[in-house]
């Protein structure tokens, strides 16, 4: 008697192929992110989204161990963790040869099925949160992280559709299981991340004490960015002074939230003296032709007595460049 083998559906057939080059093209984008992000650099992004894709990917949120102080592994490493499990769940046991070792590559793959569903579950209900704080919360544009989303939400209907299940009931409620843990647990790392320390002007500090500069928590709007919220003292506006009568310029962007840190680092009254230039075309009195003759790479940027100094600098650092010798009891610090 010859046993006819089953036909089953295409999607079915090439399903772990689709999962697997799906997880490795998501692989590809989060690895990109996280070296971008661990090098300094700017994001690459049309002109229309680059603001919501820097300062979604600069936000608080983009930091799960350390929301608070922004530092620590970012987001895209994770990403690139789970995109990388999914890969190898997906297209590992295709590796193992049905002929030889067909009781091993069969439980690989009942196994691999199960540990897929949960994987993609927590990916889709992750993504689902962080769109959530897109739309609401940050109200910004970024299409690396929707792209992202769509690619979770794609990897979960091909690990639903690509595989024969036996009940469906338990799929639904591993789903929910898993997705009210993951939830849960986003809550619970991203609770304090709108919790910002107030500068109020007529605070009185102890000695050495510093105020930690609030933060960007929405989108940037043109051709502003951000309101400065911090109160300048005489200290902050006299280094400003002696910036401005030293030639020192900061180049940035409107919607550099690091250019926003160093705005509040010198306060609203102080940062009116800075010598400045906006790079970019939607900003306040744009010159981005100084930037380029500039040879500016990423904002903020200082160009003191000639040299260019990256990144923010704190109001120390920009004290000693310029061989400042007035009050340095400056009001604030970075979180």
């Amino acid at each position: 008697m010859i046993r006819r083998r089953r036909n089953l559906p295409w999607i079915q057939r090439y399903s772990r192929f689709l999962i697997g080059a799906i997880a490795i093209i998501g692989l590809i984008l989060t690895i990109y992110l996280t070296i971008i992000k661990l090098s300094g650099g700017e994001i690459a992004c049309t002109a229309d989204s680059a603001s919501g894709c820097n300062s979604v990917l600069d936000s608080a949120y983009a930091y799960p161990l350390d929301p608070q102080g922004k530092t620590g592994p970012p987001l895209s490493i994770f990403g690139s963790l789970a995109y990388l499990t999914m890969a190898i769940l997906a297209l590992a046991p295709l590796f193992i040869n049905s002929d030889q070792n067909k009781e091993l590559r069969q439980k690989l793959e009942k196994s691999s099925w199960w540990l897929m569903l949960v994987v993609t579950f927590t990916m889709a209900a992750f993504s689902s949160y962080l769109m959530y704080v897109l739309a609401f919360k940050l109200q910004a544009v970024c299409p690396y992280c929707i792209g992202s989303a769509f690619f979770s939400f794609t990897l979960l209907t091909l690990t639903i559709i690509g595989h024969d299940w036996e009940d469906m009931g338990q799929i639904f409620f591993t789903g929910i299981a898993v997705a009210l843990i993951t939830l849960v647990g986003a809550l619970g790392v991203y609770a304090n991340v709108n919790t910002t320390t107030v500068s109020d002007p007529n605070i009185e500090l102890a000695a050495g004490e510093k105020i930690a500069i609030p933060q960007a928590q929405t989108a940037p709007q043109p051709p502003l960015g951000w309101e400065i919220t911090t109160t300048s003292g005489v200290a902050e506006i006299a280094l400003a002074k002696h910036l401005a009568s030293k030639g020192a310029v900061m180049y940035s962007a409107y919607w550099c939230p690091h250019c926003y840190e160093q705005k509040q680092l010198f306060g609203k009254e102080a940062f009116k003296e800075v010598g400045k230039v906006e790079c970019d075309p939607k900003g306040i009195a744009p010159a981005p032709q100084k930037c380029v003759d500039a040879k500016i790479r990423a904002f903020p940027s200082w160009v003191i007595n000639g040299e260019l100094h990256e990144g923010v600098q704190t109001l120390e650092e920009l004290a000693k460049l310029t061989d400042y010798s007035g009050k340095t009891n400056f009001k604030y610090r970075m979180p």
